[in-house]
């Protein structure tokens, strides 16, 4: 076998309009780009319908999360809630260890019994640390037995550079937390949990007649953001872990390490403009494309189709990239049987100052192995092959 490369323009692919995707159950192509210098210590943006990582700044370094890994606890209540362990109009107790957490509050009551649908928003709203001690003891008898469970469940989840020391964020040495950690969680929450991902765009909650605003900025600012949560110490900065929605496109990102509420806002802004005006969402090459037609050995058929296995969606600079270029790799012959849907190929596609995005590309077709005469032929056309061969040998 060798390995054959062929280039091949993608006509007709187009920035803007044309070619624009919706989320419904086509894949993304993971790519990484670069180009965007933030402010924050830490920071992490990524294109959920491609994959694409927009931003990447110390994102694996574990850093303190504060009220940002509320966003844990919540999942752990939602969890309770999808197995049936809970239901949304359970009680919970408040303890005196609840009641007496300072910082922001829920303004929980020690005879108060507040339900998990009250909780939800004390944490998602409210960023209630009495909550999320209410929430954690309910589910595991103590918040440090809590914390063990959810820093569990992170690992799971894909979150290596995560350990959780309670479930409010309090300041803990061993409370941590990376940014692309807190983006795998939002993308986990906004996917997996639809149903309650609303009460996080929630405006404002009142609890024992005291009304408070979600402490998210830009929830009402019409950019798109609809959640996730905020976070503060003097360790972790003031930081924002968010999500954005415009047209068929949604972003999760999360920074940390700003100096002030205004740089916070300001940050969270520049983010939105960039990520959604300098990169549009184009089809790269939809299902069953025909990308080339690759030579097989011993068939009944003397080629076979290779197609694209799936839609597959990548961002494009806004200006810049209009057609662009793209390489069919693949090894041939292929050898007869070939079953339709066997991987053979990839498509290499160029994306000016982004990174190379590959595409699987499969066998469009069935083809059998060929019969006697088939076979008759491709040995008469080896012995051709060697008779020249040593015929050559002997002029030299």
């Amino acid at each position: 076998m060798m390995r054959i490369s062929l280039r091949t323009p993608l006509i007709g692919l187009v920035c803007g309009t044309l070619g624009l995707t919706g989320l419904g159950g086509q894949q993304g192509v993971a790519q990484t780009v670069a180009g965007f210098e933030t402010r924050a210590s830490s920071a992490y943006v990524r294109d959920l319908a491609t994959g694409t990582v927009l931003l990447d700044k110390a994102a694996d370094v574990p850093l303190p999360p504060a009220s940002m890994s509320k966003l844990m606890t919540l999942l752990m209540l939602f969890e309770a809630l999808e197995d049936g362990r809970l239901s949304l109009d359970t009680t919970f107790t408040v303890s005196p260890r609840a009641y007496q957490m300072g910082g922001s509050r829920m303004f929980l009551e020690p005879t108060d019994r507040p339900t998990a649908e009250d909780l939800i928003r004390g944490i998602a709203v409210l960023s209630g640390n009495d909550a999320t001690v209410v929430v954690a003891e309910g589910l595991a008898g103590t918040e440090d037995a809590f914390a063990q469970m959810a820093t569990r469940r992170a690992r799971e989840l894909g979150m290596r550079n995560t350990t959780i020391a309670n479930a409010s964020g309090w300041p803990d040495p061993n409370h941590l937390m990376s940014k692309r950690d807190l983006g795998i969680l939002a993308e986990h929450i906004i996917s997996t949990y639809p149903q309650y991902y609303p009460y996080l765009s929630e405006s404002e909650f009142t609890w024992n007649g005291i009304t408070q605003p979600n402490r998210v900025p830009l929830l009402n600012a019409g950019v798109g953001l609809d959640g996730l949560k905020t976070g503060f110490t003097s360790a972790a900065g003031y930081s924002l872990t968010g999500s954005v929605k415009q047209g068929d496109r949604r972003i999760i990102f999360a920074f940390g390490g700003l100096d002030s509420e205004r740089a916070r806002v300001q940050e969270a802004e520049a983010i939105i403009n960039w990520a959604f005006r300098q990169f549009a969402q184009v089809t790269v090459a939809r299902e069953g494309q025909v990308m080339a037609q690759a030579p097989v050995w011993l068939g009944a058929a003397d080629t076979v189709p290779l197609v694209v296995a799936s839609e597959a969606r990548a961002l494009v600079p806004a200006i810049g990239a209009r057609n662009l270029d793209a390489q069919v790799v693949y090894d041939a012959p292929v050898p007869a049987p070939v079953v339709a849907g066997t991987p053979l190929g990839e498509l290499l596609v160029d994306i000016p100052d982004m990174a190379q995005i590959r595409i699987p590309l499969v066998a469009g077709a069935d083809v059998a192995e060929g019969g006697f005469r088939v076979r008759a032929q491709a040995a008469a056309a080896r012995l051709v092959t060697k008779i020249r061969g040593a015929g050559q040998e002997a002029l030299n």
